[in-house]
């Protein structure tokens, strides 16, 4: 019986391990105020955007890339944001402002 408990709880931690990185990843979507010249690929915040016209979209990005220091490292390259974040969160007004501080010079 103690066998089959230990065999069940290992099973769980395995599970929990695999399934962790995938629950942190999620989709992000940017909207640039103009669009880029040609499509492009970012590193930003541990996420690869894929840019083109005026949005860029990240398929699979770390958590630590929805913030403003990662909308900062976007702006450099691309531009100015008009949108940033995912399904369960976006940037704010506010945090707009600071990230478009770092943005490219049009």
């Amino acid at each position: 019986m103690k066998l089959r408990a230990l065999a069940a709880v290992a099973a769980l931690s395995v599970s929990a391990l695999v399934a962790a990185p995938a629950l942190a990843d999620g989709r992000l979507a940017v909207t640039l105020e103009k669009p880029v010249s040609a499509k492009t690929k970012i590193v930003a915040g541990g996420a690869v955007f894929v840019c083109e016209d005026a949005s860029c979209v990240a398929a699979s990005a770390p958590s630590r890339a929805l913030s403003v220091a990662s909308c900062k490292a976007l702006a450099k390259e691309a531009g100015r944001v008009s949108a940033f974040g995912g399904d369960a969160k976006v940037l704010a007004a506010e945090e707009l402002e600071r990230c478009n501080a770092s943005a490219k010079a049009a």
